[in-house]
């Protein structure tokens, strides 16, 4: 599906869920060298080109995601880093029948490598550019993701707390999934360190195509 051009404010990408110029930077990292659900909270975390992130059980030029890798394990890995917005987290913390907020999700609980904060993740066309700037280092040499496609929430997310899948699934009003809200995957461009506190830099692609799952 092609993207209308991506609304814009001054701060960059628009989404209706994210207060206006709020700042683009990490809000976490995480790994995991086994395949469990949640991954660790870490200081920082290394990112390798075509490979993904250093000491993670997804890193690697083919598919490690072990429901594809069983039946094409020859493909492409896709879905090396997975990130998700801190703003998703806090919106699915909340019980939408009562409004009350009745679960606490922490950066890598959810399975992500990076968790986010101002970006719209969902919003952002399929291409489109990630680049983790450190104040002290040129641009160029920024670590860079581009975006892949979007993560289908698995039934895991139920063992955290009963009905919890749920709230990562958009529906309409028959009750048909239209949306997903479980974060975007993505491959390694460039490489190198990336810690919370770094700004994110967007590069959106000329054609706006969605994401989809993969």
């Amino acid at each position: 599906m092609r993207l209308t051009n991506p609304k814009v404010n001054s701060c960059g990408v628009d989404a209706p869920i994210l207060p206006p110029c709020t700042p683009f930077r990490i809000e976490g990292v995480s790994l995991s060298g086994s395949h469990s659900f949640s991954k660790t909270s870490v200081s920082s975390i290394t990112l390798i080109p075509n490979h993904g992130v250093k000491g993670d059980a997804h890193a690697g030029p083919t598919v490690q995601h072990r429901p594809l890798r069983n039946v094409r394990p020859s493909d492409a890995n896709l879905r090396q880093v997975h990130l998700i917005h801190t703003e998703i987290l806090q919106q699915v913390s909340t019980d939408p029948a009562t409004g009350a907020k009745d679960i606490a999700l922490k950066p890598g609980q959810l399975g992500e490598n990076i968790t986010t904060q101002g970006v719209d993740l969902l919003s952002l066309p399929k291409d489109t550019k990630l680049l983790f700037v450190d104040s002290k280092a040129p641009k160029h040499d920024a670590p860079t993701l581009r975006l892949t496609g979007l993560r289908n929430p698995g039934p895991q997310i139920d063992a955290m707390r009963k009905g919890l899948k749920d709230r990562f699934l958009v529906k309409d009003s028959r009750g048909v999934v239209v949306g997903y809200l479980a974060g975007v995957m993505s491959v390694v461009e460039k490489g190198g360190d990336i810690r919370p506190g770094m700004e994110i830099v967007v590069q959106t692609p000329a054609t706006n195509m969605a994401l989809n799952c993969i």
